[in-house]
C-alpha cells in the first residue's frame, strides 16, 4: 500500500525529469547530427580494472552513436567517475525519452545531466570612476582564497590586494569588459559594501579563476574535476589559506535529497586540508505568481503588512522549486543566503523607480535567495548576510500578477568595483544576491581571524589549520539570530497551526533563514556587555569533553534581560555511498547551571533535533530573572 513504484535502477532514474526537460530544450530545433555537451556520471566501482571496463563500454556506446568524449574524471576520495561528452541530437532524443535501448539504458551509468552552468548576476548601474584609496603597506600573505571568475586585477581597488594564480589559463580568453563576477566578489571581500566605507583587509586575497569569458565554466572540463584540481593546487601553493570563498553554484542542480559530487568534494577536502568553504546558497531569478494581487498597482499600493505575507505565501507554495543549488548542500561548509540589507542612502533608494520592495518593514531574506533544508534535513542555509534590498518587478498581469527580482542598481545594491566600460577604467557598479552575501561572509570570517590574531598572536596562528578553520566556522555562525518579527510572520502565514506543531513551524522558518541573520560587527568584536569564550581540539570516538566557563560576577543579582549562547562546529569525515554520510556527530549537553543563571530555552531558534543534523550545533538560553552568581562560579 505504501510503495508507489518498485523497479531496478533504469532510464527513469538515470535521467531526472527536470534534466530531461532541460535536455529537450537543448535539442529543440537542432539537426540530428548537431552535438550537445552533457555530463555522464558512472556507477562508481572501487576496483580500477572494473571501472576502466565500464568506462570503455560507455565510451564505445557514445562513439558508436556519433558522439565523442571530451574529458573524464575519476576521484576515489568521493566515489566519483564521470565523462564529459558530445552527443548527437538524435541520440539525445533517446535519452530525453528515456528509452531502454539508448545510452540511458546502460547499466553502468548512474546519471545523465546537462553540462554544469554557474549562476551569476549581472552588475547594475556601472558608472562613476573610482578615485581609489591609499593601500596600507605591506599587506600580509593570504589566508583567504577566492575561486570565481577572472577579475580585473588592474582595477585601482584590487591591484595591490589580489594575489592571482591562473593555472587553467582562463585570463587570456576572458574579455576585460565581461569580468564582472570575479571583480565584484573580490571587491566585496577586500572592501565590503562601498556604500559603507570600511578599511580593506590587511592581507592580500588569493584569487584562482575557475570561470572564463562571460563568467562561464570552461566548456572542456567537468566542474568537479576543475574544483578538485584548483583546491589541491591551492593547498600546495598557499598552505596558509584557511578560508575559501565559492560564490558559485550549478544552476542545473538544485538539491533534492541526494548530495551532488561537488558538495561531497568540498566535504572531503575541508576535512582533509583544514579549509572552511563558504558557499552561496544560489539565486532563483525566474518569474513567479503572486495570487494575492490582481494588478501591479494593487501590489504597489499595498502596505507592508499585506506585501510581506503575500510574498512569504507565494514563495512557500514554490518551496520545492527554489531549493539550494549544488554545492550549497555541503555538510562541512557554511552555506550563505541573502538578506535584504545594504547601505543605500534614502536619496538613492528613491532611484529604484518601477520596482516594489516586498518587505518594506521587515528584516527578511531576499525573495531570490534559495531555500533549505540541506542533507538529512539539516539547517541550510546556515546564515544570512546582506545581499542588498531586493525589489520586485511586475512582469505580467493575468488572473494575478507575476513578478521577478529586479537587477541590482544604485537604489538597491551593494557598491563594488566593476570592469571598464565606454573607454573608462576603475569604475563602480552594483551587485546583489547570495554570491554577494557569501563574499561578505568570507570578509567577516577574515576579520574574525584578524581579531583573533591581534588578541592571541602566535598562540592562535600556531593552531593547526583545521582547528583555526573550525573556530572561524563557529564564531561566524555564533551571533546568528532569527529576526523575531519575520519569524513570527512566517509562523502566522504558513503555519501549521494548532497544538504540537512547534517543530514544524520552526522547520518552515529555518527553510527561509537557517540559524538567522549575522551582523558582521557582532561576529568580529564583543560589545561591552558580552563575553565570548572559545576552545578548540579533537575528540576520539565515543568521547566527550567538559569546558568550565567562568560566569562574570557583574551579572549577578540584576533582573535584566540576559542570555547564554553556545555554538559547536566541527568537520566530519564523510563516507560517500552510505546513507548516514556523516561519520561523526557531536552535540552540546545542556549546561548544568541554567537555573542559577535565571535562563531558559530560547523559543526563536531551530529546535534541537533540527540543529543536530549537520556540523553546527547552536543553542541559546535567555531570561529576565536575577542570576544567583557566586564567587568563582562556572558553568
Amino acid at each position: 500500500e505504501l510503495l508507489r513504484d518498485l523497479r531496478p535502477w533504469g532510464p527513469l532514474d538515470r535521467v531526472h525529469s527536470n534534466d530531461a526537460g532541460l535536455l529537450a530544450g537543448a535539442i529543440d530545433g537542432l539537426d540530428d547530427d548537431d552535438l550537445v555537451r552533457l555530463e555522464v556520471e558512472l556507477v562508481y566501482r572501487e576496483r580500477e580494472d572494473v571501472a576502466n571496463e565500464q568506462e570503455a563500454n560507455v565510451r564505445a556506446a557514445i562513439v558508436g552513436r556519433g558522439g565523442a568524449v571530451v574529458s573524464r574524471a575519476r576521484i576515489a576520495d568521493i566515489g566519483y567517475h564521470a565523462l564529459l561528452a558530445d552527443i548527437p541530437a538524435r541520440a539525445l532524443r533517446e535519452i530525453v525519452e528515456r528509452r531502454l535501448e539508448g545510452i540511458a539504458g546502460l547499466e553502468m551509468i548512474l546519471h545523465i545531466r546537462p553540462q554544469s552552468e554557474p549562476t551569476t548576476i549581472e552588475l547594475g548601474d556601472v558608472g562613476e570612476e573610482d578615485l581609489g584609496t591609499a593601500t596600507p603597506a605591506p599587506l600580509g600573505d593570504p589566508i583567504l582564497a577566492l575561486l570565481d571568475g577572472v577579475p580585473v586585477a588592474a582595477h585601482r581597488l584590487l591591484a595591490d590586494h589580489v594575489d592571482l594564480d591562473d593555472p587553467f589559463d582562463l585570463e587570456p580568453g576572458a574579455l576585460v569588459a565581461h569580468r564582472s563576477h570575479g571583480t565584484a566578489m573580490a571587491s566585496l571581500i577586500i572592501h565590503g559594501d562601498r556604500n559603507a566605507p570600511a578599511s580593506p583587509l590587511p592581507r592580500r586575497i588569493h584569487v584562482m579563476p575557475v570561470m572564463g569569458n562571460h563568467d562561464a565554466f570552461p566548456s572542456d572540463r567537468l566542474v568537479v574535476d576543475l574544483i578538485y584540481l584548483a583546491i589541491t593546487r591551492l593547498r600546495e601553493q598557499r598552505p596558509e589559506v584557511v578560508i575559501v570563498n565559492l560564490s558559485l553554484g550549478n544552476r542545473f542542480r538544485p538539491f533534492h535529497g541526494q548530495l551532488s559530487p561537488w558538495a561531497r568534494l568540498l566535504d572531503r577536502l575541508s576535512n582533509r586540508f583544514g579549509l572552511l568553504f563558504i558557499v552561496s546558497a544560489g539565486n532563483a531569478t525566474t518569474e513567479f505568481g503572486m495570487p494575492g494581487f490582481a494588478t501591479g498597482l494593487a501590489y504597489e499600493g499595498a502596505n507592508a503588512n499585506d506585501r510581506a505575507p503575500a510574498m512569504i505565501g507565494s514563495l512557500h507554495a514554490l518551496i520545492g522549486e527554489r531549493r539550494i543549488l549544488s554545492p550549497a548542500e555541503t555538510v562541512n561548509g557554511i552555506t550563505v543566503g541573502a538578506c535584504n540589507g545594504d547601505a543605500v542612502s534614502p536619496a538613492e533608494r528613491a532611484l529604484a523607480r518601477g520596482f516594489i520592495d516586498p518587505y518594506p518593514a521587515h528584516d527578511a531574506p531576499n525573495p531570490s535567495s534559495s531555500l533549505g533544508p540541506g542533507f538529512a534535513r539539516s539547517v541550510k542555509p546556515d546564515i544570512l548576510m546582506p545581499g542588498a534590498r531586493e525589489h520586485m518587478q511586475v512582469v505580467r498581469n493575468h488572473a494575478h500578477i507575476d513578478v521577478r527580482p529586479g537587477q541590482a542598481s544604485r537604489g538597491a545594491g551593494l557598491k563594488v568595483a566593476a570592469p571598464p566600460a565606454g573607454g573608462r577604467e576603475n569604475l563602480d557598479g552594483y551587485t546583489n544576491g547570495t554570491s554577494a552575501a557569501a563574499a561578505l561572509a568570507s570578509r567577516t570570517c577574515h576579520q574574525i581571524h584578524d581579531a583573533l590574531e591581534a588578541a592571541y598572536g602566535e598562540a592562535f596562528l600556531r593552531l593547526p589549520a583545521i582547528e583555526r578553520a573550525v573556530l572561524l566556522k563557529a564564531l561566524l555562525v555564533h551571533p546568528a539570530r532569527w529576526p523575531r518579527q519575520f519569524a513570527d510572520l512566517i509562523k502566522a502565514t504558513v503555519g501549521p497551526w494548532g497544538r504540537g506543531q512547534a517543530s514544524k513551524q520552526k522547520d518552515n522558518i529555518r527553510r527561509f533563514i537557517g540559524f538567522g541573520c549575522v551582523d558582521s560587527n557582532d561576529a568580529v568584536a564583543c560589545a561591552s556587555d558580552r563575553a565570548t569564550f572559545f576552545a578548540t581540539g579533537r575528540l576520539a570516538r565515543d568521547r566527550g569533553v567538559t569546558d568550565r566557563v567562568p560566569v562574570p560576577i557583574a551579572i549577578g543579582g540584576q533582573a535584566r534581560p540576559h542570555s547564554l549562547s553556545a555554538t559547536l562546529a566541527w568537520f566530519t569525515p564523510v563516507a560517500p555511498g552510505r546513507k548516514s554520510y556523516r561519520t561523526c556527530k557531536l552535540k552540546i549537553l545542556k549546561p548544568d547551571a541554567l537555573g542559577e543563571l535565571g535562563v531558559g530555552n530560547h523559543s526563536w531558534q531551530p529546535d534541537e533535533n533540527q540543529t543536530n543534523r549537520g556540523t553546527i550545533f547552536s543553542r541559546r538560553w535567555e531570561g529576565n530573572d536575577a542570576p544567583a552568581v557566586t564567587a568563582d562560579m562556572t558553568i
